[in-house]
């Protein structure tokens, strides 16, 4: 399947192949999106972003018909509830859908639902733990819509939280020490939006999304310096500013960076037990911005690092490598989606 990243800002794509257990990057592309075709990860326009879509498979090159997409955290309800453990499938199914209405707060005909049975319930052995997830149909079929606007099969709807945590393994190598068994604060700068999800041992313990991000920078460009939005944001991809963008933009807005990620934290240790994470993994499009992880890391006192999901990886040739690791911190959810086709 490809991987396909809804933005706020553009459509990523990825295709990764396996072979043992080395994946491989097939195919990648981004492309961008016109103005709020999508407000804060919800699509406003079907049509613009399917057309989007259909421009970033024809420049992937891939032949690939069948996508894996994903809803935003703050559109799924996600709840931990314990099930008899002697269920199968259908009998669970069953169970859950004449349960639900206590968990969920929509009208159950509007709403998406699946389960995954985690394994033994600590409180009762005689029960499983069973991770349930829901979202509003229509959060799930704008999706399809758009995918089906490029000639795409959705074959999955995931949760972005997920996706990122299933991307996340591919980054342990990168952390020193056992990253398996220690606290991880993902902190993920998209163009509006900043998402902090903390793993604890692999698995995601935390999740919260507040309105920032690298939309803010190109804003500041373009107001500056007299230029659209595009050129602003070509600008600041590719560089050729005048000589005071660096000290009179980009550091307040690097500086803008840090105080959000070390506000992000201390909500984080307000309502947890927490009160320190091991490393901090940047990931975004703003991650890649020099100098910021090191910034970062002096802020916060911890140990932070760019993620790169593809640093293990071989490359096809038709991949740019260059272009590929410039983007990887962005590429986070759709690597994490593109390897739901190995599941």
């Amino acid at each position: 399947m490809l991987g396909i990243d809804i933005s706020s800002s553009s459509v990523k794509l990825l295709e990764l192949s396996r072979h043992g257990d080395r994946y491989r990057v097939e195919s990648y592309a981004v492309e961008p999106l016109p103005a709020d075709a999508v407000v804060e990860k919800n699509i406003t326009d079907v049509e613009a972003v399917g057309e989007v879509v259909k421009k970033v498979v024809a420049k992937s090159k891939s032949g690939i018909k069948l996508a894996a997409v994903a809803v935003s955290g703050s559109a799924v309800i996600t709840k931990t509830i314990q099930m008899p453990s002697g269920l199968n499938d259908f009998e669970m199914e069953d169970e859950i859908a004449t349960e639900a209405d206590q968990y969920i707060p929509y009208p159950l005909d509007e709403v998406a639902i699946d389960f995954e049975t985690i394994g033994p319930s600590e409180i009762n052995p005689e029960q499983v733990d069973v991770l349930l997830a829901a979202c509003r149909k229509e959060n799930v079929e704008i999706r399809e819509d758009a995918l089906q606007v490029a000639g795409l099969t959705t074959k999955v709807v995931d949760v972005e939280a997920y996706a990122m945590e299933r991307a996340c393994r591919l980054v342990e190598s990168q952390l020193e020490d056992d990253a398996e068994e220690q606290l991880v604060a993902v902190v993920d700068i998209g163009a509006t939006m900043t998402t902090l999800s903390v793993l604890a041992d692999g698995k995601t313990i935390y999740t919260r999304e507040q309105l920032f991000g690298g939309k803010q920078l190109t804003e500041e460009i373009q107001r500056r310096y007299g230029l659209s939005l595009e050129e602003a944001g070509m600008a600041k991809k590719q560089g050729g500013l005048p000589d005071d963008y660096e000290s009179e933009v980009l550091a307040p807005f690097k500086e803008a960076v840090v105080q959000q990620v070390a506000r992000a934290l201390q909500f984080f240790f307000g309502s947890s037990q927490y009160n320190a994470v091991d490393y901090v993994l940047l990931a975004g499009g703003t991650a890649s911005i020099a100098g910021l992880a090191e910034n970062v890391e002096q802020k916060t006192a911890t140990p932070t690092v760019v993620a790169n999901p593809f640093a293990d990886m071989s490359v096809s040739s038709k991949v740019n490598a260059s272009a590929l690791s410039n983007d990887a911190p962005s590429l986070m959810i759709a690597c994490g989606l593109a390897m739901r086709s190995f599941d």
